[in-house]
């Protein structure tokens, strides 16, 4: 059974004023209770899952060192999911007088350290010798972030092979769920009443308790749309507005074409973001900015955009640049404004300054957005406030919405209910293999060919504790200044307050406005939904479905009753058409079998 921090509330959480990574002089609510109930439990596995920025190391390092002082176990070994992390994390341990080897490669290791910090790709090409290492002396094992043992099927049995002789093993994770199935090594899976076997951790502080405690920050959403226009590999060119309903494919090149830095979307979004951050930079005045690429050429020219903007050269951080892991260190002592970077700055990068985001990748998994998120939540103080710029996609408004759900691991698929056949089902699975090697590399060489020809950039809405404010507005407008300008220094219930009022202040000002002078959308944003592609897919079966009966109807073929309807109608094929215009064919449809009746 899982327990969670609720427990040990009559603590005082700590709010020490930033102790260097790892080495909190106090330990927090939750790594006290996470730690007696492992001193209480004595268990050779043991999982804690502890939001991004809770201080995972802190209670690691802590338990360590309790356990070499009582001579359970004699050695130490760390495994991080990177180079970076795996420095960190012997800069940590020796903070507190754990010595670790990070460059240790093979051979015995000297009689200076207690232990070694590797990565999983390091255990993955000698598993062996680290095996051999756990059967010469009673070890430790911390697996951090563990569900990164799972990315491939040999890394997953190379954990397994070299660890299973040691005598304890501590699993760490801030987002213990995978959009695989490939099980997680030493992870205990429970079997619910549904049938699926989902991961069991042993101790969980959500972000919803660490939010409540204070260890982390509020984080508030500005999602931006407007209209993109691209050319297919096949000539066509076509236009959408983010956050309308359209295919997968369709999205996806939607989205690209916003995060072209040619386009006018990319500089009008960073620059908003820049203003965001000179406001809360009155708060907080050292407080840093992060943009997070799909690539290198991408990164390369946001930099350029962003001193252009600023006047000020922004850090960029590449994931194979030697240099990378100093230059993050460098800026995380600085007071610069901005980095820019792909991927490297992902779980356990610890740069607490962070406080605004601009999320300008096309990575799609709730585990990549938990993660990115969680790199602006380390809280330094109360009432700082985190902000993350996105686009207008249905899939990361419903992450954005979803910050405090806590998820666990799915081994299991759930079985669809009735046996129904779903005609779109091949292309879905093709698109869900696409995904995940998208989520394995950097997201474009799986993609489909296309090419962006423009896009312009609209302020969509704010997104805050589950819920949705504002009303469109245009870059620059008065609008926008309205919730750019939130102070970066305020209390979670003051936020929503604040929110609540520079919408009503909006809804008012439109109304005074004729309609013939509203050029946008004038609906607040609740009311705006932005439809799934799941709704999209139910539409277009729908029309299928309607038109499956008019071929009965009237004799002809599909194919000559879809040309039909775009005719009539408008629009690209239904593949691509927006939930408006499929709509439109059915009730289209519908009028014609009427006549013929």
């Amino acid at each position: 059974m899982t327990t969670t921090a609720a427990s040990s509330h009559h603590l005082s959480p700590a709010f020490p004023n930033r102790a260097p990574w790892g080495t909190a002089n106090k330990l927090r609510a939750w790594q006290e209770g996470a730690l007696g109930r492992y001193l209480e439990q004595q268990p050779r596995d043991f999982l804690a899952v502890a939001t991004p920025g809770a201080g995972k190391t802190t209670f690691a390092l802590t338990l360590a060192s309790w356990l070499l002082h009582h001579h359970v176990v004699q050695q130490v070994t760390v495994v991080a999911p990177t180079e970076h992390l795996k420095k960190q994390w012997a800069e940590a341990a020796a903070r507190i007088g754990i010595k670790l080897d990070p460059e240790y490669s093979a051979g015995p290791l000297s009689k200076e350290y207690d232990g070694v910090a590797l990565t999983y790709a390091g255990v993955g090409v000698r598993p062996m010798l680290h095996r051999n290492r756990c059967e010469q002396r009673k070890t430790l094992v911390i697996l951090d972030e563990i569900h990164h043992a799972g990315d491939s099927k040999s890394w997953g049995e190379a954990c397994l092979e070299a660890f299973e002789p040691a005598t304890r093993r501590l699993a760490l994770t801030g987002t213990p769920f995978r959009s695989d199935t490939n099980p997680i090594p030493f992870v205990a899976y429970e079997e619910g009443n549904d049938g699926i076997r989902r991961s069991a951790a042993d101790y969980t502080y959500g972000y919803g308790n660490a939010l409540g405690d204070g260890v982390v920050r509020p984080v508030i959403f500005l999602s931006y749309s407007g209209n993109m226009r691209w050319r297919t590999k096949a000539g066509d060119e076509i236009a959408a507005r983010l956050g309308e309903p359209m295919t997968k494919d369709a999205v996806s090149q939607a989205w690209r074409t916003a995060l072209d830095p040619r386009g006018d979307w990319m500089p009008n979004v960073l620059r908003a973001a820049d203003q965001r951050l000179t406001e809360v930079r009155k708060g907080i005045p050292d407080a840093g900015g992060l943009v997070i690429a799909t690539d290198q050429d991408s990164a390369r020219a946001y930099a350029k955009l962003i001193r252009e903007i600023t006047g000020a050269k922004a850090t960029v951080v590449l994931s194979d640049d030697a240099g990378a892991s100093q230059r993050i260190d460098d800026f995380s002592q600085s007071d610069d404004r901005w980095m820019v970077a792909v991927r490297m700055v992902s779980e356990g990068v610890d740069v607490p300054r962070l406080a605004v985001g601009v999320y300008a990748t096309t990575i799609s998994t709730p585990l990549f957005f938990a993660q990115a998120v969680g790199r602006f939540v380390r809280s330094r103080r109360r009432g700082e406030t985190a902000s993350v710029f996105l686009p207008t996609i249905p899939n990361l408004l419903g992450f954005a919405n979803e910050m405090e759900v806590e998820r666990d691991h799915v081994l299991d698929k759930p079985k669809k209910e009735g046996g129904e056949e779903d005609p779109y089902a091949e292309s879905e699975k093709e698109m869900a293999e696409a995904e995940k090697r998208q989520d394995e590399d950097t997201g474009e060489q799986d993609m489909l060919p296309f090419e962006a020809l423009e896009s312009d950039a609209v302020f969509d809405r704010v997104l805050y504790d589950g819920a949705e404010f504002g009303m469109q507005a245009h870059p620059g407008s008065e609008e926008e200044q309205d919730y750019l300008g939130i102070p970066g220094l305020l209390e979670p219930d003051q936020v929503q307050l604040l929110l609540q009022k520079r919408q009503a202040r909006q809804i008012a000002h439109s109304r005074k406005k004729p309609d013939a002078e509203a050029d946008l959308l004038e609906l607040p944003a609740e009311r705006r939904p932005v439809v799934s592609h799941k709704e999209l897919l139910e539409l277009r079966k729908q029309l299928n479905t309607m038109v499956g009966a008019y071929v009965h109807q009237s004799g002809k073929p599909h194919g000559v009753i879809h040309t039909e309807l775009r005719r009539v109608c408008g629009g690209p094929p239904s593949a691509e058409a927006t939930a408006g215009q499929i709509r439109e064919r059915i009730a289209k449809v519908q009028e014609w079998a009427t006549r013929m009746r």
